[in-house]
């Protein structure tokens, strides 16, 4: 049997997050992340790695390999290339879901060159910004696998959308599937005064990408503050202005019934 975890409501703020700052990148890592290494901050539920990237035009992460991981990418500002050894390619923009599943190996780049792989686009001095996040899957070393799928404005406006789930529940939804089936992530577009309600879950993670909101119970959360749920959820999430947020709803962890 499986024990219940022990509710828990845990805020990070923005500048508690590690930060990787390069000529090209400014990375923010809610998690451990390449040399950022904190062994009591590794993971929440299924969620390894929530990344908030920018990344300035021209530039970006060159070819590199992953290896069992769901990857979802969610755009806010700009665009962004991938291409990988599977021979999926694409821009990926704001409303656009992406998922890239590692599986047994595959390498991929991201590049803000949107001009480079399509001479439609006209060459730009615009950053991307977006947040990337990695969950474990179901199981290790199934084949590689790629999906994007846009998200209409309006499935987002004032409301949680389902962007990306592997969980049964979600299966007629508009969404990427992931190989995870205890896991789903939500987004929502916030305007002033909108609010939302968080579903009940052992693990959620909320992210606030762009704006402010006041989370009930908790109290107001800025741009790039983050909060852990631990077997609790059912709290409304109101914008203070203008705001998306993201939102993993999780029901297993790591070693814990996955």
């Amino acid at each position: 049997m499986i024990a219940t975890p022990t509710p828990q409501l845990d805020i990070r703020r923005a500048n508690e997050r590690f930060a990787t700052q390069i000529p090209w990148l400014d990375s923010k890592h809610s998690f451990s992340f390449g040399h950022h290494r904190d062994v009591r901050n590794t993971h929440h539920g299924l969620l390894l790695v929530n990344n908030d990237d920018v990344v300035a035009p021209g530039t970006g992460f060159d070819t590199h390999p992953h290896r069992d991981m769901e990857i979802v990418t969610w755009v806010l500002r700009g665009s962004l290339v991938h291409q990988d050894s599977e021979g999926h390619s694409g821009v990926i923009y704001p409303g656009l879901a992406q998922r890239m599943s590692a599986g047994s190996g595959i390498l991929h780049s991201e590049k803000n060159d949107s001009w480079r792989w399509d001479t439609g686009h006209e060459a730009h001095s615009d950053p991307v910004h977006f947040v990337q996040m990695w969950v474990v899957p179901d199981q290790a070393g199934i084949a590689p696998g790629y999906e994007q799928l846009e998200i209409a404005a309006p499935e987002l406006d004032g409301q949680l959308a389902v962007v990306a789930s592997g969980m049964a529940k979600h299966a007629q939804a508009s969404a990427i599937r992931i190989s995870q089936r205890y896991a789903a992530l939500h987004a929502a577009r916030l305007a002033p005064g909108q609010s939302v309600t968080l579903p009940d879950a052992p693990y959620l993670h909320l992210f606030v990408p762009v704006g402010a909101v006041d989370l009930e119970s908790a109290g107001r959360l800025e741009t790039g503050d983050a909060v852990r749920f631990t077997s609790t959820g059912g709290q409304r999430v109101t914008a203070l202005e203008s705001a998306e947020i993201l939102l993993w709803e999780m029901h297993a962890g790591i070693g814990a019934g996955h």
